[in-house]
């Protein structure tokens, strides 16, 4: 790893005792209590003030002061992949998805860290990062920014670069929530996701919670999507039961720049914060209170929950030196920016191997635009960052080749912005000293006045400074050069002339003026010809000036008769080895149109292939490409958008010095065609929607359960060496549903390299998950010969699927370790009962529930709590003190061991201590099944599985709030018989369609295991048995268990269920024994009779010795 020196900008205050008028000073208090304090003595208007962006304050987002109060401001700022939205001096890191394709999340929180520096050096205290949206399909222009097609994967590494950023000061604002895909449409009610939500708790949100969880983030950012008919920023699902409530976030949501859509909802749907501006969280806001449509409880949460991000991100109690001029780059920060360059890069094909470059290869055509000072380093948008300088391809390949071997450059085409091949040294002649190239003269002022501060010969304009002084003694704004000497033209004929330049830039040759770029501006490229007679040398000047921010200038030029192709081609078959470099580029605001390379770029590979057989390509892309040359050339690299490292990071793998060890966070198709999103009702929308119809099957999940082969799987990666794997181990869930993994891997090569061992989960076909999930990866290095044993533990949920809950299903779960989620190489299995894995929870049905409080605030009733709505509440109206309590009548006994209390937007009206104590009469409560104490807005208790009737939770401690409970539910995991409770069986009758002698239907349901029901031959497809409850019975669980006959389980079967006897309609669950208890579970159903149908065959007979239905 390389060492970090990091900014300076975070000093720490040493502050004196709390003032007894600001008790919030008192940094022993709890981030939480600090922020009850303060709200308790703001105004209305200091309240809102936080809600909303304030004046203009040189950040992208402001929040204002407030220094009645000592409340800092908020300076939020871009962006993912470096300090950006025009700032200077910063280092341009590599794209995230480079970062995701290092499978290394230490690398990752390393990542944040200079993100995290920068930034707080620069004075941002909220960072708009990291991006975790999922690829759902490669044309998204976002793709670069994020960590791939894995919900796992990017919330591992996800987790890691929120932890890296905020070490450093600033929060994170982990961005965008949530199902945001693409750009087509965004910010409009056309941009529609119609997704299940299974599909978003399995793909879409998972790594949001890792982010919370794990990563600890302090504020997210709600998206463009509307999802579901609701705009993700207004949207109470998303924001308020999923977020806030389900994983626990305690920080606040800041919308999208411009994604508000409306005051009332989106306040009472969990948006904290408005940005930029107030249009709808200004005057409209305080309205919508003063009018009773926004509570001032709401507004307080929403307050309470920016106060308390501020106080735990120590914002309070440090002072922040950093400002928007401050260099914060450094040479530390540089060396991570190329060590994620590198260890990001992908390694497709290697024939030969032709890589690493050979010492008998003394001759390189380096060819491509993209190798060049337009190289690919990142993507547009608010990720783009201002690189302090660039190494190109052509130089980093240059410099690590020494001057023993002759490397060429050859653009091979005009670029997009127009731009022509730089005009190389060979043809220039300075004006002064000797040599090739002409004399540069640098000045401290804009206008080329006055005496230059350096002069010395450079061999082409062709550079990139980003900002940065670009010579000794040099401003690193406000300056100007002019480069001077004669062009010697190869031959006759109209030379066609570009000028490329921030800001701006001329061309003279024989003193007229044949281009005119001399304006403030981004980078932009203007074109000029001139007629130049072979022989006859001429005189060249081109000046430049430099106002502010980036700057760059290169002269390129067309030679009469000769196409940029044609030299490319020409330069191929010269030299000994040709590396291609090839791009696509991607931006925020749009999406790709395809996966294909431009035609120009894949004829170039393809006749530059056909020239040299030693040919290496270089993709710099975002996602997916196509490659229809693939099979003609010996290498190909993946290299994502590098950064500003980019010529010294391939450099160094190309010719060995670092082994190749990425593995791709996307699957790369042989055609678009291919993946899951190929109709137009699913990209980009249709009417309205966007059809989000492929469900789990993203990404690999896609490939495999479709049996298709793609170009390159998710997870592939090759090296310089090669791994081997055995000893395999797989454990038994343990109390938590924990799985232990362990195996060796060994460097079986001749060189030292870095492997990724990814584990996949492959649930019972009855849950409908894809054939494998990534649950589990590592990252190791290894010695040639090196053995080293990875334990990886596999949590609760890598063994569950989404069904109104976490649930998993009874039977043998596969756990594959491989090098890629297609090079499977051990293989092992672990059993799963259904309602056991720990954190396999249902909740119960609160059907005829009722409860009960010691204490009520005016319409806060304890009803409030079962009612289904996080709008509503029960409270006690006034602070909490120990004793109060309320008590739940289920109305008749069940089996749980989880009772969950959410406060819902009265975020801080947890119970501060509590007690539960179970009860089956309502009477007699005994001691206390848990004890514990509350810490954020969602209380979940814990105790092992009772049965009981009534539930009374007893509050113990105390504070300044309210005890408010917005929802209560209770859970089961099934462990104490079932979801829910077992129906009793009484008055309950069973047929079958065969009998074996005195094995009569009866027997299921004569509470003896040593008695059953069989069907007296071997078991085949077809055969049945109906259970008749006498009358309507509502359950979601039935269990047949032979007992005994371990043997004689259902091979197969189908559950149906009827109200009548007669009309049984569609199966309500379909599946395959693999035991001799058989658990089947389903949505909950009403019905009268349950019907099982064998689907299977087996030498045993179907036996049951007893069945059970459960609510």
């Amino acid at each position: 790893m390389v060492a970090l020196v990091l900014s300076s900008g975070l000093a720490a205050v040493s502050r004196p005792a709390a003032a007894a008028d600001q008790p919030w000073m008192n940094t022993a208090q709890l981030p939480l209590d600090r922020a009850n304090e303060l709200l308790a003595v703001m105004t209305q208007a200091e309240k809102l003030a936080l809600m909303h962006g304030g004046q203009s304050c040189g950040y992208v987002g402001c929040i204002d002061a407030n220094a009645r109060l000592g409340i800092p401001a908020l300076r939020l700022q871009d962006g993912p992949a470096g300090a950006g939205d025009g700032f200077t001096d910063v280092t341009q890191l590599p794209a995230p998805v480079a970062g995701a394709a290092s499978w290394d999340t230490a690398l990752m929180n390393q990542y944040g860290q200079v993100l995290g520096s920068e930034q707080w050096g620069k004075g941002t205290n909220v960072v708009l990062a990291p991006t975790i949206n999922i690829v759902r399909d490669p044309r998204w222009g976002r793709a670069f920014e994020s960590f791939g097609e894995d919900p796992y994967l990017a919330g591992q590494m996800g987790a890691a670069d929120i932890q890296g950023i905020q070490s450093q000061g600033p929060m994170a604002q982990v961005k965008h929530y949530a199902v945001y895909n693409q750009e087509t449409n965004r910010n409009n009610i056309a941009d529609n996701a119609v997704v299940s939500d299974r599909t978003e708790r399995e793909i879409y949100l998972p790594a949001f919670e890792t982010s919370v969880k794990q990563g600890g983030a302090d504020s997210a950012m709600c998206s463009y999507s509307a999802v579901n008919g609701a705009f993700a920023c207004e949207n109470g699902q998303l924001q308020n039961t999923v977020l806030k409530g389900d994983m626990g976030f305690t920080g606040f949501i800041t919308s999208d720049w411009g994604a508000t859509h409306s005051t009332v909802a989106s306040a009472n749907n969990g948006l904290d914060m408005e940005m930029p501006g107030s249009d709808y969280y200004g005057s409209a806001l305080t309205t919508a209170v003063d009018n009773g449509q926004v509570s001032q409880t709401t507004i307080d949460d929403h307050v309470r929950r920016i106060l308390t991000s501020m106080f735990k991100a120590g914002l309070f109690d440090r002072t922040q030196s950093g400002s928007p001029s401050a260099v914060v780059t450094s040479a530390a920060h540089s060396a991570a920016a190329k060590l994620v360059a590198q260890e990001g890069s992908v390694l497709l094909k290697n024939a030969g191997p032709v890589l690493p470059v050979g010492t008998a290869t003394d001759s390189i055509a380096v060819i491509g635009n993209d190798a060049g000072t337009n190289a690919a380093t990142q993507g547009g948008g608010s990720a783009a960052t201002n690189a302090p300088y660039l190494v190109t391809p052509y130089q980093g390949i240059k410099n690590r080749a020494g001057t023993g071997v002759n490397v060429t450059y050859a653009q091979g085409g005009v670029s997009a912005d127009g731009a022509l091949p730089p005009v190389d040294s060979a043809y220039l002649t300075p004006s002064a000293g000797s040599g090739a190239g002409l004399t540069a003269s640098y000045y401290n002022n804009t206008s080329l006045s006055g005496t230059p501060v350096v002069t010395r010969n450079e061999s082409t304009v062709d550079n990139v400074w980003g900002g940065a002084s670009p010579a000794p003694g040099v401003n690193a704004t406000n300056w100007s050069a002019k480069w001077t000497g004669t062009l010697q033209p190869p031959a006759t004929g109209t030379y066609q002339l570009s000028l490329t330049s921030d800001d701006g830039s001329r061309v003279y040759v024989n003193g007229q003026q044949i281009i005119n770029n001399w304006y403030n501006q981004g980078s932009t490229t203007r074109t000029g010809s001139v007629s130049l007679t072979a022989g006859q040398p001429v005189s060249i000047e081109v000046d430049y000036y430099n106002a502010a921010g980036a700057s760059n200038a290169t002269l390129g030029w067309t030679i009469p008769g000769q196409s940029p192709h044609d030299q490319a081609v020409a330069a191929a078959r010269a030299a000994k080895l040709a590396v291609v470099f090839v791009s696509n580029f991607e931006s925020e605001g749009g999406d790709l149109t395809g996966i294909d390379l431009s035609a120009a770029q894949n004829t170039l590979v393809a006749d530059v292939a056909a020239a040299n057989p030693n040919t290496v390509v270089v993709v710099n892309s975002g996602s997916a490409v196509t490659m229809p040359w693939i099979n003609a050339v010996k290498a190909a690299v993946e290299a994502w958008y590098p950064g500003q490292e980019d010529g010294n990071a391939i450099a160094s793998l190309l010719f060995g010095d670092t082994n190749f060890s990425g593995k791709l966070p996307v699957t790369f198709p042989t055609a678009l065609s291919q993946g899951p999103t190929s109709s137009a009702a699913q990209w980009p929308g249709q009417n309205g929607q966007v059809q989000y119809s492929e469900g789990l099957k993203v990404g690999y999940r896609w490939y495999d359960s479709q049996n298709i082969t793609p170009m390159f799987p998710f997870g592939f990666g090759l090296s310089y060496t090669t791994f081997a794997y055995a000893n395999l181990t797989v454990g038994q869930p343990d109390a938590n549903g924990n799985v232990a993994v362990g195996f060796d891997v060994t460097n079986s090569g001749s060189r030292a390299g870095a492997e990724v061992p990814q584990v996949y989960v492959g649930q019972p076909g009855s849950t409908g998950e894809p054939p494998k999930n990534l649950r589990g990866f590592t990252r190791l290095t290894l010695s040639p010969g090196q053995t080293q044993h990875v334990a990886i533990t596999l949590d609760a949920r890598s063994f569950q699927y989404w069904n109104n809950g976490w649930t998993n299903a009874s039977g043998s779960n596969t756990v594959y370790v491989g090098s890629s989620s297609r090079d499977i190489r051990l293989t092992g299995t672990t059993t799963v009962g259904a309602g056991t894995g720990g954190g396999t929870q249902t909740a119960l049905p609160r059907t005829g529930w009722t409860v009960s409080a010691s204490a009520t605030g005016g319409g806060d009733v304890p009803a409030n709590m079962l009612d289904g709505n996080t709008g509503t509440r029960w409270s006690t109206g006034t602070p909490m003190v120990g004793g109060e309590s309320f008590t739940l009548d289920m109305g008749a006994a069940k089996s749980f061991d989880r009772v969950v209390m959410d406060s819902a937007g009265s975020s801080g009206d947890y119970a501060r201590g509590y007690q539960v104590f179970t009860s089956t009469d309502g009477t007699n409560f005994g001691s206390a099944v848990a004890t514990g104490t509350g810490t954020g807005a969602a209380v979940t208790v814990t105790f092992p599985a009772t049965t009981a009737r009534y539930v009374k939770v007893v509050q113990t401690g105390s504070s300044s709030s309210w005890w408010s409970i917005a929802e209560l539910n209770v859970f089961t995991d099934g462990s104490a018989g079932g979801t829910g409770a077992v129906l009793p069986r009484t008055g309950w009758t069973a047929t079958a369609s065969a009998t074996g002698g005195g094995d009569v239907p009866a027997n299921m349901l004569d509470g003896s295991t040593s008695t059953r029901w069989s069907t007296g031959t071997p078991m085949v497809g077809g055969e049945s048995f109906t259970l008749d409850l006498g009358s309507t019975k509502t359950f979601s669980k039935l269990t047949m268990d032979s007992a005994g006959s371990s043997g004689d389980y259902a091979r197969g079967y189908q559950v149906f269920t009827s109200t009548d006897g007669t009309n049984f309609g569609s199966p309500v669950a379909t599946g395959t024994g693999t035991g001799a208890a058989v658990t089947v579970t389903f949505p909950a159903t009403t019905a009268r009779y349950v019907k099982v149908v064998q689907t299977g065959s087996s030498t045993s007979w179907w036996s049951i010795a007893e069945a059970d239905l459960y609510n």
